[in-house]
């Protein structure tokens, strides 16, 4: 058999076509790559169209990389100086709290980018979450002020949300707004005559000494004496003065719409009484001041807290006038 010859010539003229076909290939891939103009030829001006990508590309990273930054630093503006914008007071999510102070924008919110357009803001002041609206922009809230909107410090009425009493008239408007309900209640109810006349509880504690004689035989010959006391503590209330008084024609009863005393018993009772058309002449009752009041004591220890946090001014610490509310009463004597 012949052995067939190898033509090592032609192989190795193969091999080189191989290897220049490579790296043709490989040529074309990179000048593909880089051939912006596409004239299949790597030029200056394509070598500065890559550049040019890649420096915009550099810079896109970088402009985003700075909007991001820029957003962290609004958004921890944001929550940090808590601004209120005119829409979102109109939103499910806007809730009214108890405290508001009207003032004017401090230098933070003044100068801040993020708080721009707002009409207040809210602060933490110790437990309380307190709404600062803007003086200028109080009529954005359609809120009513009462006696005007002079005043620093607001707190909500018991009966109404969208009113609010100066923290220093608080406790003397609800004192007024109780009389004239009470007066109102006996006109409607067809009253001849009725007085309201405001009380104070007294404390007076009286030291009661009992006297028990024990013989305890403590050694021979000698005894021992027990000699106990205690204190006793009764309430008397003290008349401060009529709050308001009149005499009527009387009239068949009407039924009453309650405000603020709507929740005292002593008073639904009255009415009903009276509207059951029995042979009721004369009726007095009391009529408690906690029952309708619109901060109790744990509420104006707060407030007082929050008004010293936030250097506000006040005639009185709230919570001593809460203790004085919570020891008055009315006393309503009704003639039929």
């Amino acid at each position: 058999m012949e052995k067939k010859k190898i033509n090592f010539g032609n192989a190795a003229a193969n091999v080189g076509k191989a290897t220049t076909g490579l790296f043709e290939n490989a040529k074309k891939a990179v000048v593909d790559a880089v051939d912006q103009n596409g004239d299949g030829r790597i030029k200056i001006d394509d070598i500065s169209v890559v550049t040019g990508s890649v420096k915009n590309a550099v810079k896109e990273t970088g402009n985003k990389w700075n909007e991001r930054q820029e957003e962290k630093r609004r958004q921890k503006q944001l929550a940090e100086l808590c601004p209120v914008f005119a829409d979102y007071i109109d939103s499910a999510d806007f809730v009214l709290p108890k405290l508001i102070r009207i003032s004017e924008r401090d230098k933070k919110h003044e100068e801040s980018d993020v708080c721009q357009g707002s009409v207040g803001h809210f602060l933490e002041a110790k437990e309380l979450k307190i709404l600062n609206i803007y003086r200028d922009k109080a009529a954005a809230f359609g809120l009513n002020f009462y006696p005007n909107l002079d005043s620093e410090i607001y707190y909500v009425d018991p009966s109404d949300r969208d009113h609010y009493i100066a923290l220093d008239s608080y406790f003397t408007y609800l004192k007024m707004a109780r009389a004239n309900e009470l007066q109102q209640i006996a006109q409607k109810l067809g009253a001849k005559h009725f007085r309201v006349t405001l009380m104070e509880e007294k404390k007076e504690t009286s030291q009661n000494k009992a006297h028990a004689k024990a013989g305890l035989r403590v050694a021979p010959k000698q005894s021992g004496h027990l000699d106990g006391s205690h204190e006793k503590s009764e309430s008397t209330y003290q008349k401060i003065g009529i709050a308001a008084e009149m005499d009527c024609p009387g009239h068949e009863p009407e039924r009453p719409e309650l405000v603020y005393l709507q929740k005292d018993l002593n008073v639904q009772n009255l009415i009903e009484l009276r509207m059951a058309q029995n042979a009721l002449t004369h009726q007095k009752v009391s009529v408690s001041f906690t029952q309708s009041s619109g901060i109790k004591i744990k509420d104006a220890m707060k407030i007082d807290a929050a008004l010293i946090a936030m250097k506000a001014e006040a005639s009185a610490t709230i919570t001593n006038e809460a203790e004085k509310e919570s020891r008055r009463l009315f006393e309503y004597e009704i003639d039929f």
